[in-house]
């Protein structure tokens, strides 16, 4: 059976979806699976190893650009890749009307969220298949049923695996254990200060780890730099494309984020992962790994430097001894 999963962004969503991808493979071994994505994201896809054929869209781009030739001899394409592929079915796990435009391109059977649970409803008049499936659950745990319902098997909750594989590459000029420090992240009001980075960093130093910090954009940058300036230990690793960091990221002994994609890629390669909540509610989108932890800030208040290594080196300590589920906790 061959299925086509449309799941197009963030790089966060298109995470979450890698464990019902584990599921179908241990359930359904007849099945094998392509995706359609962003084109920014087709890195993270191509990172579980069972992915066939990637397709690439780029609707944001074409929202721009909608009346220009380019746009729509690339929407064409599109159409007639998926078309020669002849899907025996489309998952739409994004429940969304611009993703199940996408998903009919494919001129196969589409299965998706029903009216009452998919994010946009209008998207269901699509769907030849549809199922209810709780919005009050984990993203994770949503998109698992969805794909058990679609492809008739009952998802094994009490396990939870990724399936990814980091891509080949080094740490360059890193000596011991390093700490990625994701501080980058795309709303104001997810930062945290910088000043609580660099007491991070610092502390992080004096236990022997070397901080790595990245940017991809002249804000992140300065944010990087005034670590890297108050903790000459820190690595700085220059604006990359998005394998390389991941590269960097997957063979890190420790990550510390922000609400941001690549904390969620940290938490699905298992490495022990402190995110930091400050203005989003984790418990339905945040990372959710055996050593992943979540540390949310409480209205009026902040997440300490101080909560955040002990919570670094309580979840160290859990690996050195057997994993557990992560949790979250309020701070």
């Amino acid at each position: 059976m061959k299925v086509l999963i449309v799941k197009t962004s963030s790089m966060g969503d298109v995470i979450h979806t890698f464990p019902a991808v584990e599921d179908a493979l241990r359930n359904r071994p007849d099945v094998t699976f392509d995706w359609c994505v962003e084109e920014p994201f087709a890195g993270i896809v191509a990172l579980h190893p069972a992915i066939g054929t990637i397709h690439k869209v780029a609707v944001r781009r074409w929202r721009k650009r909608l009346f220009h030739g380019e746009t729509w001899r690339e929407m064409a394409g599109l159409r007639r890749a998926l078309r020669a592929c002849r899907y025996d079915l489309v998952i739409d796990a994004q429940g969304l009307l611009k993703s199940a435009l996408v998903a009919i391109q494919a001129g196969a059977p589409i299965a998706g969220f029903d009216r009452a649970t998919a994010r946009e409803p209008s998207a269901t008049l699509l769907y030849q298949s549809k199922y209810a499936v709780p919005r009050d659950l984990h993203a994770i745990e949503r998109t698992r049923r969805l794909f058990g319902l679609a492809l008739g098997y009952q998802p094994d909750l009490s396990t939870l695996e990724s399936g990814i594989v980091p891509p080949a590459g080094n740490l360059p000029g890193i000596e011991g254990r390093a700490a990625f420090l994701l501080h980058g992240t795309s709303r104001e009001d997810k930062k945290w200060p910088v000043e609580d980075w660099i007491e991070t960093a610092r502390g992080l130093a004096d236990r022997h780890f070397t901080p790595v910090a990245t940017w991809s954009n002249d804000a992140e940058r300065k944010v990087a730099q005034a670590i890297a300036a108050a903790v000459p230990r820190t690595v700085l690793v220059p604006k990359s494309p998005l394998a390389d960091i991941a590269a960097i990221l997957g063979r890190s002994t420790l990550v510390i984020g922000a609400d941001t994609g690549l904390t969620h890629l940290a938490s699905a390669f298992g490495l022990p992962t402190v995110a930091i909540f400050l203005a989003t509610e984790p418990g339905l989108t945040g990372p959710r790994a055996p050593l992943a932890s979540t540390l949310l800030a409480p209205a009026g208040r902040k997440v300490a430097p101080a909560e955040v290594i002990a919570e670094a080196e309580r979840l160290l300590g859990q690996r050195a001894i057997s994993p557990t589920k992560g949790e979250t906790k309020a701070r």
